[in-house]
């Protein structure tokens, strides 16, 4: 065999291979877009599938003997959810109104005289709270319902 012939032989071998390995990379390829899509339809839920009549459960159904005999019974009354609740107190000062405010006996000790009610706050345990302000004072104050007096 001549030197030329032998190198055809190995070219004409190696793309036989070439052509083999591709083969058996696109059927290897080929399996596993099928095994995926496979798994992507069985992931879907059961609405958007296609539902088979032996998926479908039935309920037997009942005959009106059966739908006689049943005891029906009434529930018992239920009572709205704001008659249940305590009525709410209102806020015994309104803003804008003139109080006369006294200061605990005990922690800081505050100006007593007369203040102006400027905002109505949440209550505290049983007493409502109140932001007042004094025409000599550059600040204001919280006051419980029970510091104060009407002036």
């Amino acid at each position: 065999m001549s030197r030329h012939s032998v190198k055809s032989a190995r070219r004409s071998t190696k793309t036989a291979r070439q052509t083999t390995d591709k083969a058996v990379k696109k059927s290897a390829k080929g399996a596993r877009v099928t095994s995926k899509q496979t798994a992507k339809s069985t992931r879907k839920p059961a609405a958007k599938r296609g539902r088979s009549a032996s998926s479908v459960v039935r309920t037997p159904s009942l005959s009106p003997e059966t739908m006689a005999a049943m005891i029906r019974t009434a529930s018992p009354p239920v009572q709205p959810a704001a008659a249940l609740e305590m009525p709410v107190h209102a806020h015994k000062y309104q803003v804008g109104e003139t109080v006369y405010f006294t200061s605990p006996t005990f922690g800081r000790a505050a100006a007593t005289g007369s203040y102006k009610v400027v905002k109505l706050l949440p209550s505290e345990g049983d007493d409502y709270q109140y932001r007042i302000k004094s025409s000599g004072e550059a600040f204001e104050r919280v006051a419980k319902e029970s510091q104060l007096d009407r002036a």
